[in-house]
This record gives C-alpha cells, structure tokens and sequence, in this order.
C-alpha cells in the first residue's frame, strides 16, 4: 500500500464514526425531548423514519450525481452537513416558536450527510491501494460499530457528570469531528474507483445483471439480520429480564454492536487465513442459530447471549457483501454503491419491521417475531451460493 493512502484510509475509518454518532445520538435524547419541548413521543419517533426516508433519497441521487460532482467535493459536503446538522440540533429547536420543526430541519440536514456517507465511504476505500480489499473492508466497517459503542459510553458519562440539560454542548461537542473530517478529506489523495479509460455500469444496466440482482438481495438481508435483533434488543432485555433500561442497552444493542465491531476486526486482522466466501457461510449459519437461540431458549439469559452471538454473526455481511459485488462486478462504479447503499438501507427497514409486526400479531411476543425475522439470514445464504454458481456459468 502507498503510504501515503494511509491518511486516506484512516479519514474513511473516522468518516463511519461520524456516521456512528449521527445515527446513534438523538435517539438517547428522545425522552429529553418530549419533555423538554412538551412533544409527543410518537412525532419523535418519526424523527428516525425520516431520517431513513431521506438517506434512501440520497442513496438514489448518489447513484447518478456523484461521478460528476467527484469523490472529493461530496465528502467534504457530506461531513460539512453532518456537523451543520449537530449545531442546528443544538441551536433551532431553543429559536424558533415550534420546536419540532427545529428537531426536524436539524435531523434532514445531517441525515442528508449521512446518507452521502453511506454510499461513499466504501468505494473510496475500495480505491485505496491495498493488499487485501475484503480485510481492509472489514476493518472500516468495524468503526461504525466503535463509534455506536462510543457515542452510548461517551455520551452517558457526560450526562451523567454535567446533566442531560446540558445536551446541547455535547451535540456541539460531537459536531467538531465531522468538521475536522472534511478539511481532512480536503487534502487526502483519493484515486479513481474505475479508470479514466473505463466507464462503469449504470443503472440500467446494473437492474438488468443478474448478479447484481442477487447482491441486492444480499445487501437487503444483510442490514435485515443485523437490525431485526439490534433494534428489538432493548426491550427483549427489559421483558425477558425484568431490568431496567440502563442495564438493558448494556446487556443488549451495546453488547451487539461490541461483538459485532469485534467480528469486523478480527476479520480485518486475519482475514487473509479465511476466505470471504467461506466467511459469509459461517456467519449465516451462525446467524441462523442465533436466532433460534433467542426465540427458543426457555431461560431468558441465554437468549440474551443469543443476542450478543447475533451480533458477532452479522458483522461480516454488509462490508462482505460489499467486497464481493467489486469481485463480481469490478465495474461496478458508484451506481452500484449507492444502490447496494438503498438495498441496505431497505433491509435496515424491514428487518425491525418485521418483527415488530409478527410479534404484535402473537401478543406482543417478541420470540416468535424473532424466530419469524431468521428467513432472512437464511435468503442471504440462499442468494449467496446462486451467485456463486452465477460466476461460475459466466
């Protein structure tokens, strides 16, 4: 690797550790919000479904703008409005006379950055020159998953030191690293994902590859598995239990998020003695009794180390579905990044979905919605060896 891409590689590593603390630090204030600014907790969970709503935009506008405008200017745009977004947090709800308006300029301004992060942290660091591509891929994604653990830890001493009424400091706090990155990327080498004398595929041709098809499906069951657990962790946590809710996020999404960054870097250190392939068919399998460990085990703490085994079973199939489409489809270009970006994003979506919906139907039983919500790891296996043998016939 040139040394002096490692600059570049270490600028993506902090990038999903903005996008880390744009995703994971609002919905800690949830409950501050509604009483502080007397607004009903079920406009402030809408904050989260537009916030998706408008990352799965971005993924779409990405995918035909982003070539043009250059890899260099929308990063630098994508942390500038991560850091806009956190101030404005902190600034336009106190202002003006309707204070969920402020919330939500705030959270669309910063979720805009995060949706253009999503689709172009990874081929930037998939253009970097280095040895192994899916060990390096691994490892950038493992930051995301230390930026979540950060942000909860971090964030929870502050509070707890100076107040929770001071939670405008710290979004200001959070808002200096995504600042920081974008003068950062404004001087880091970037090279080309494909050569000049090379033009990728486009959309188009893209949703007609079979191949492609199959590596959306992955990607969609890929961000499914990993949020069908994480999301209901919580409050598996507090039921299953009986604890409260601090020990609940300890016992539950943080212990995945930490087993899930593990996964990720320990691939990430000895990738090179495991191959991507048979790394994403331990992992599903492993995923697979997870699930069934959750939703099945009649003592309740086994099943929460269910949850933790989840979480290191998933860390492998986003950034391994990643590493395989450039393998599959080295032409790929941005287009594909950007809508197996929307793909994830989809399965982010239905994974939590789904098992909310189940589990109402049976009585609020968060088992079965679980065990419901384990087709998916079982898709992703599915889909995983018809691409193999779609490589194979090509």
């Amino acid at each position: 690797m040139k040394k002096s891409y490692k600059s570049t590689i270490n600028a993506c590593f902090l990038a999903y550790i903005v996008q880390a603390i744009i995703n994971n630090f609002v919905p800690l204030l949830f409950i501050t919000f509604q009483h502080e600014y007397n607004i009903p907790l079920s406009k402030i969970t809408l904050l989260i479904t537009m916030n998706f709503l408008i990352q799965l935009c971005v993924d779409l506008v990405c995918a035909k703008v982003v070539d043009k405008v250059g890899y260099r200017v929308s990063m630098v745009i994508a942390h500038l409005l991560s850091a806009l977004g956190m101030v404005s947090l902190a600034v336009l709800p106190s202002i003006l006379s309707n204070p969920y308006l402020g919330l939500i300029i705030s959270v669309a301004i910063y979720a805009i950055g995060g949706g253009i992060l999503e689709v172009l942290v990874s081929p930037v660091m998939e253009a970097c020159p280095t040895d192994n591509k899916e060990k390096a891929m691994s490892l950038l994604h493992s930051f995301y998953c230390w930026g979540h653990v950060g942000v909860v830890l971090l964030s929870t001493l502050f509070f707890t030191l100076f107040g929770i009424q001071n939670w405008r400091l710290l979004a200001v706090i959070w808002a200096i690293i995504p600042l920081t990155n974008a003068f950062i990327f404004m001087r880091v080498p970037i090279a080309r994902l494909i050569p000049k004398d090379e033009k990728g595929m486009s959309i188009k041709e893209l949703l007609s590859n079979k191949m492609f098809i199959l590596l959306f499906i992955m990607m969609v069951c890929s961000g499914a598995s990993e949020q069908a657990v994480s999301q209901w962790a919580s409050a598996y946590a507090q039921q299953g239990l009986n604890i409260s809710k601090t020990i609940g996020d300890l016992a539950g999404p943080l212990a995945f998020a930490v087993l899930m960054g593990t996964a990720r870097a320990i691939y990430g250190k000895f990738g090179e003695r495991l191959s991507i392939t048979n790394a994403i068919k331990i992992c599903t399998i492993l995923c697979f009794v997870s699930y069934a460990i959750i939703s099945l085990s009649p003592i309740p703490l086994i099943s929460l180390i269910g949850c933790a085994i989840c979480g290191f079973s998933v860390g492998i199939m986003w950034p391994g579905t990643f590493s395989i489409s450039t393998r599959a489809l080295p032409n790929g270009s941005t287009a594909m990044f950007a809508l197996l970006a929307l793909g994830g994003d989809l399965g982010c979506s239905a994974g939590p979905s789904v098992v909310g919906f189940v589990s109402s139907s049976f009585s609020d039983n968060l088992n079965v919605g679980i065990l419901t919500a384990s087709i998916f790891p079982i898709l992703l296996l599915i889909s995983f060896i018809l691409l193999q043998n779609a490589k194979k016939n090509n």
